[in-house]
């Protein structure tokens, strides 16, 4: 809860076309709402409020707060960057921000959060009222202010939402630049299954599918859409902040590194099927819900940066305020 000793006190001056600026900042926005929230149980306001220093030290102002209809918490807000005296934006600022908080532990906040985890856990997400108010949120957003002026950033669940964001307006051809904190990966992967023979069972039906031999798709024409709109949502590069030692976040290191190995062996049919995952998440839908019900975790390109923090504070958001072990960031680009 203390800004003072978070870290962010080291940016009195602000370069928006640093990369370690823009993730110290972004985090601390969505550190923002994780205090707003705490605020409101605790009943501090006015100058007992604890929340405003997260923003208001980067010179934005609250435009917006979003709140959860199932338990009244605070579970996302709409940032707006003040101009300069002069009405001059600093080159390579955002003009809005919605964030979004992860999971809080409080008696108040628990039995909500763990049912948006479970549905993470499901691929359920899509269907929940805290995302349905998110995305109206981030389309009203960019219907008045247009896409290039607003950002999105999410920790932990909140990442989980930003990325279901982030991913809808990207499928419209909209480009949303995200900032993703440990964002849960929640799949089975091949290199956890022990049986090699299951394993060669696997590959060798996801062969027969680059070959053009299964069926999950009715024909070339929905292939060929499935095919279009995997490279569409490819224009679309979150930056995701990743530790190798957080279980919830780390899958997508292997993921990256994964289709980077096979790729360079030379297996592009398979590294592009690995991608995809399969081919008709993208083309599937629920109940008539306008939200694809794909699994959550599979996005095609990705700028990947990486912290060494202990286990302890592996899902941390406080390890992005600063540089400490944070490594530089890597593109992965799908073609």
């Amino acid at each position: 809860m203390d800004f003072n000793h978070s870290g962010l006190l080291s940016l009195r001056t602000v370069n928006w076309q640093s990369e370690q600026n823009r993730r110290s900042i972004l985090a601390s926005l969505v550190k923002g709402v994780y205090v707003m929230e705490s605020d409101r149980q605790h009943h501090r306001q006015a100058y007992q409020a604890l929340a405003p220093v997260w923003w208001k030290s980067f010179n934005f102002q609250l435009s917006n707060v979003l709140t959860d209809d199932k338990d009244s918490s605070i579970f996302g807000a709409v940032y707006q960057l003040k101009p300069n005296p002069n009405n001059f934006y600093p080159i390579g600022a955002p003009r809005y921000v919605i964030a979004f908080r992860g999971t809080m532990l409080s008696k108040y906040n628990i039995i909500q959060d763990g049912k948006l985890d479970l549905k993470i856990l499901t691929n359920k997400l899509h269907n929940t009222g805290r995302f349905e108010k998110a995305m109206q949120a981030v389309q009203n957003m960019v219907d008045e202010k247009g896409a290039c002026n607003i950002w999105l950033a999410g920790h932990s669940l909140g990442a989980s939402i930003a990325m279901l964001s982030g991913k809808t307006m990207a499928k419209e051809g909209i480009v949303l630049e995200s900032y993703l904190y440990n964002p849960p990966f929640i799949a089975a992967h091949i290199e956890s299954i022990k049986s090699k023979k299951v394993k060669r069972v696997i590959f060798g039906a996801r062969s027969l599918f680059t070959e053009g031999l299964t069926i999950s798709l009715n024909d070339e024409k929905e292939k060929q859409q499935s095919k279009d709109l995997f490279t569409t949502l490819s224009l679309w590069v979150p930056n995701l902040f990743l530790n190798p030692s957080d279980p919830i976040c780390s899958g997508y290191i292997r993921y990256f590194d994964k289709r980077e190995t096979m790729e360079s062996s030379g297996f592009q049919g398979i590294e592009r099927l690995e991608t995809e995952d399969s081919s008709d998440w993208l083309l599937s839908n629920d109940s008539g819900n306008d939200y694809c019900s794909e699994e959550l975790h599979l996005i095609p390109s990705a700028c990947v940066t990486t912290s060494r923090t202990p286990i302890q504070q592996a899902h941390n958001l406080s390890q992005w305020f600063t540089n400490y072990s944070v490594s530089e960031p890597k593109l992965y680009s799908y073609e």
